[in-house]
């Protein structure tokens, strides 16, 4: 049987108009407004595309670097060798190892957000796949998460870069910030993620790409947002 909804989602549900699409910015005055759980909520976007990815060609996996930040402290962690593990240390990662640490990793800890290995590393770093995978945090060359360029990295990563991709269903599922920030700064990490997706068609994507956005906090009702008008925004005029 269905759980029906709390006193509290029924009066958010009463505040959106499930048969309106709603201009990005006053989508996001909403987000913020059905945003009263007792904590910070997370802006999560998901956005419908037209692809389907079990066909290597519609793929969509890449990153986007936040211009607001996620509102979230992102503990990085290098696997590496030799003098590049001094420089992961010294770039800000929290966690960092070589052969010890993919060891650790392989027997349950999983103590960060985010994994960064050195190309040399990835052959060891392969047998962790099938702990990794799941949880999205296998290092990927697409992902920015393999390389042996560590300091920009780790910082890039720290300053709100993330990773994400399309699941077997051709849906994005993002956190783009917190409920706390301003409506603005939530619409400029929204249309920063949404030109990071357009300019990441697949190759393979046919006909209509986007079909639908909606946005809510992590607690609240979802939103839809005109695509249109999220795409055709340009922040520049509006700054």
């Amino acid at each position: 049987m269905a759980k029906k909804p709390s006193r509290r989602m029924r009066e958010l549900l009463e505040k959106v108009d499930d048969n309106q699409v709603y201009q990005p910015l006053e989508a996001l005055q909403l987000l913020k407004e059905t945003a009263t759980a007792k904590f910070d909520e997370t802006a999560e976007v998901h956005i419908k595309l037209g692809i389907d990815p079990k066909y290597t060609d519609q793929q969509l996996r890449t990153t986007v670097s936040l211009p607001k930040g996620t509102g979230q402290t992102v503990r990085v962690a290098v696997i590496a060798r030799g003098e590049k593990v001094k420089e992961a240390e010294e770039a800000g990662a929290e966690i960092y190892g070589s052969e010890e640490l993919i060891e650790d990793i392989s027997k349950g800890m999983m103590d960060f957000d985010i994994l960064i290995a050195t190309p040399d590393m990835m052959p060891k770093v392969a047998k962790l796949g099938r702990v990794l995978g799941p949880k999205g945090l296998m290092p990927s060359p697409k992902g920015g998460t393999v390389t042996a360029d560590l300091e920009p990295a780790v910082q890039a990563f720290k300053a709100g870069k993330l990773e994400f991709r399309a699941d077997k269903t051709g849906i994005v599922h993002v956190m783009f910030g917190k409920a706390s920030f301003s409506a603005e700064d939530l619409l400029a990490n929204l249309k920063a993620l949404q030109e990071t997706v357009d300019r990441n068609r697949p190759s393979g994507a046919k006909g209509r790409y986007w079909r639908t956005v909606f946005v809510s906090a992590s607690m609240g009702p979802s939103i839809q947002v005109d695509i249109s008008a999220l795409q055709d925004l340009n922040l520049s005029d509006a700054a």
